[in-house]
């Protein structure tokens, strides 16, 4: 079997690469040069554990190659971005899918399987993908196979959960579902969960908007706490003692690709009905007003003074800051304040110090905004180089809290020596 996989970031990198590890011959499509030329020298352009094993062992073993064009294959993967949309409700941009099927189309030929893996709005797949390959002759299920099948993964965690998840295999017809199958089933243990192009669509947004309505009720929560003057975490911590109640932790907000992005997919579908997603999305996207006012709550606006910020990435331990609360934070505490604001990620290389203690040296507070393990424990004698030893923990995961003189976490009480 032949694949080729169009689009190599996050998601489209590690699922070319883990197929080429199960023997596949792939070819990774990819429209930025600097990412051709940093595969073929067998560099990969994002963070994830284990992926510069799996890109090293698929070029030795000649299983995988990059480039800017695609070729004939059995399959075409689709694997590009699909952004919101800056209209009013923040509809799927499929731009970056139109032009992935208008390349493999001259490469595409009767028995082929095309599988749109990018996160898209309910009925792209009838209404728009469907018709497209129609409009050149094909007929869908009988000389081309047609699905939807979404990706389901964690980033940090992406290579296991590639292998161990169920995967939906959404099929515009039954004999798309069964060619989908078997082509996932070459590295996929888990579950093949076999369904229509539309609820796969559907269902990969739900799996999101869950989470992000989730914590939302716990971002809304903090905020009721905060005017009641109630630990809100430690009411989170006794109602989740029972046995059917799973309330999320609070965060500064939501971010990536997929909390932050795909509730207006299903908002955009039906707008009339989405009422609950679309104010769940407008908590979240407040929470850096709120985290603002509690920095400035907690140290008094003045010229001279430095904040800094402890993560800039939208989650622990990666690189990928799309979507970021902190980012949109730092922008706004830029604006609204007269701090210097200092940001330090060792994993986002737009941060603007490479060092923690070069962060911390001089600041009046230390902000934390993303779960990084290095921030889980700061370090005495950086803590020892601020002006004022004052940390908010938007994250809740310092365990050396008591090492500040003064400490606020995100929904907690004040912790003052």
């Amino acid at each position: 079997m032949k694949i080729n996989v169009i689009g190599l970031g996050y998601i489209g990198l590690p699922t070319a690469i883990t197929f080429a590890h199960y023997g596949v011959e792939v070819v990774g499509v990819d429209i930025s040069e600097s990412v051709i030329d940093s595969l073929q020298r067998g560099q990969a352009p994002i963070e994830e554990p284990e992926i510069e094993t799996y890109l090293a062992k698929a070029l030795e073993n000649q299983k995988f190659k990059a480039q800017l064009v695609p070729e004939k294959a059995d399959a075409f993967i689709i694997a590009v971005p699909t952004p919101n949309k800056e209209d009013q409700y923040g509809s799927c941009d499929l731009m970056y899918l139109k032009a992935a099927m208008q390349a493999v189309l001259p490469y595409v030929e009767k028995g082929n399987t095309v599988i749109v893996e990018s996160t898209i709005q309910p009925r792209t797949m009838e209404d728009m993908v469907a018709p497209f390959f129609e409009a050149e002759g094909f007929v869908i299920g009988q000389d081309l196979y047609l699905l939807h099948c979404p990706e389901r993964v964690l980033p940090g965690k992406i290579f296991e959960e590639l292998v161990r998840n169920n995967r939906i295999i959404g099929g515009m017809t039954a004999a798309c579902i069964e060619q989908g199958k078997k082509i996932y089933q070459t590295f996929v243990q888990g579950e093949m969960l076999g369904t229509s192009t539309g609820i796969a669509e559907l269902s990969k947004l739900m799996e999101n908007t869950y989470r992000d309505v989730n914590i939302a009720l716990a971002n809304e929560l903090v905020q009721i706490g905060d005017r009641l003057n109630i630990d809100a975490l430690e009411v989170i911590r006794l109602a989740n003692q029972h046995p059917r109640v799973n309330i999320h932790q609070p965060g500064p907000g939501v971010g990536g690709h997929c909390l932050a992005v795909d509730p207006y997919f299903v908002v955009a579908a039906a707008p009339e009905e989405a009422k609950l997603i679309q104010l769940g999305r407008e908590i979240n996207a407040n929470m850096p007003e709120f985290i603002i006012k509690k920095i400035k709550e907690i140290v008094p606006d003045h010229k001279d003074g430095k904040i800094a910020i402890l993560g800039l990435a939208y989650k622990g331990n990666i690189d990928d800051a799309r979507e970021s609360p902190a980012i949109d934070i730092v922008a706004r505490l830029r604006q609204q304040s007269n701090y210097e604001v200092v940001t330090y990620d060792p994993y986002v290389p737009t941060s603007d110090v490479s060092q923690l203690e070069e962060a911390l040296s001089g600041s009046d507070l230390a902000v934390i905004l993303c779960d990084h393990d290095v921030f889980k424990e700061i370090p005495t004698e950086s803590i020892e180089e601020m002006n004022q030893a004052v940390v908010f923990d938007t994250k809740n995961i310092l365990t050396n809290i008591s090492s500040f003189e003064q400490a606020y976490s995100l929904g907690k009480l004040p912790v003052t020596k």
